[in-house]
């Protein structure tokens, strides 16, 4: 698969500022709107256990597992975010996060 040149430029600010999760959660999206993606579930995944974990990475991490048909591990993923959410005060993301966590049990 060819690199965007949206990716291409992520790639080259990630290269100064290679913690950035808001640069790293860019680059995981453009993957997942390439259709890599495993490469956007390993980003996703990646932030979701930086410390303090990316919240919003918990749901794209849980979505994109449920397109590879990675169905346990997206339940585990939303617990974790649930959780994350909760403890950032984030309720807005709890909520989406616990309405697709109970959708799939």
């Amino acid at each position: 698969m060819t690199a965007s040149p949206r990716r291409q430029r992520l790639t080259e600010l990630l290269a100064d500022a290679p913690d950035d999760p808001e640069l790293r959660y860019a680059l995981a999206m453009e993957d997942l709107s390439c259709g890599d993606l495993e490469a956007a579930a390993r980003g996703f995944l990646e932030l979701t256990s930086n410390s303090p974990p990316h919240v919003p990475s918990f749901l794209m991490a849980a979505q994109t597992l449920l397109k590879l048909n990675r169905t346990q591990e997206a339940i585990d993923i939303l617990k974790s975010g649930v959780t994350a959410a909760a403890q950032q005060g984030n309720l807005h993301a709890q909520g989406e996060m616990q309405g697709l966590l109970d959708n799939l049990l």
